[in-house]
């Protein structure tokens, strides 16, 4: 990943931090047939390795996983907020006219190698922790205990676990810090003056923030 040294996020738990808020990753690896992607969602146990590890599961009919079994370097994207930047925001417009859009965005990419699980027991333990933190905002949680234990099973045969032990994580914040500070004010205004734009409210907090890692 290209790194200009003022966007470079070195910190570890903010990386880490990014993953959990944003935990549907996408999936890379180099199959006979050239690359593959797929999106899902991971867990992070930030004790189980130096780096970390990731946990994750995909459908047994999806061919990604028989790949990983022969070859199991993977590449996975874990995207946060990102938003256009318009030019007509610069203060610097007014003052000199030279200026041009760009986008601003916050990103985390992990390499690895993909250990393949076929354990039922582990599959469960996996899929429960996976339901159980995004449920867990919820009034009335559902578990996978909810669910028939036979139906369960079935549906258990159905996928193959991955683990990742990270080897490898890099985190790029391009939240305007290249910018003169009133370019950034106007930025950010710009952005918060987007009402109905989530990603925008999300980035004009960064681009507040002066480049300070909160997401």
């Amino acid at each position: 990943m290209y790194q200009p040294p003022h966007f470079r996020e070195e910190r570890l738990e903010i990386r880490h931090a990014l993953i959990r808020a944003h935990p549907l990753g996408l999936l890379i690896n180099s199959g006979e047939n050239g690359p593959n992607a797929n999106a899902i969602p991971f867990l992070l146990d930030a004790q189980a390795s130096p780096k970390g590890t990731l946990h994750a599961h995909v459908a047994r009919a999806n061919p990604q996983w028989r790949e990983l079994a022969t070859d199991g370097r993977v590449l996975i994207v874990f995207q946060g907020p990102q938003t256009y930047v318009s030019p007509s925001w610069y203060a610097t417009k007014q003052e000199t006219g030279k200026v041009v859009p760009t986008w601003n965005y916050v990103i985390v990419q992990v390499r690895g190698t993909a250990r393949i699980i076929e354990d039922r027991d582990w599959l469960k333990h996996h899929v429960s922790q996976l339901t159980a933190r995004n449920e867990a905002p919820r009034a009335a949680p559902w578990t996978v205990d909810d669910a028939p234990e036979t139906y369960i099973d079935a549906q258990l045969k159905g996928i193959v676990g991955i683990e990742i032990e990270i080897a490898q994580i890099e985190g790029k914040w391009k939240v305007s810090q290249n910018r003169p500070e009133n370019d950034r004010t106007g930025v950010a205004d710009g952005l918060e003056a987007e009402q109905d734009n989530t990603e925008a409210r999300a980035m004009a907090k960064l681009v507040r923030g002066g480049g300070s890692r909160s997401h």
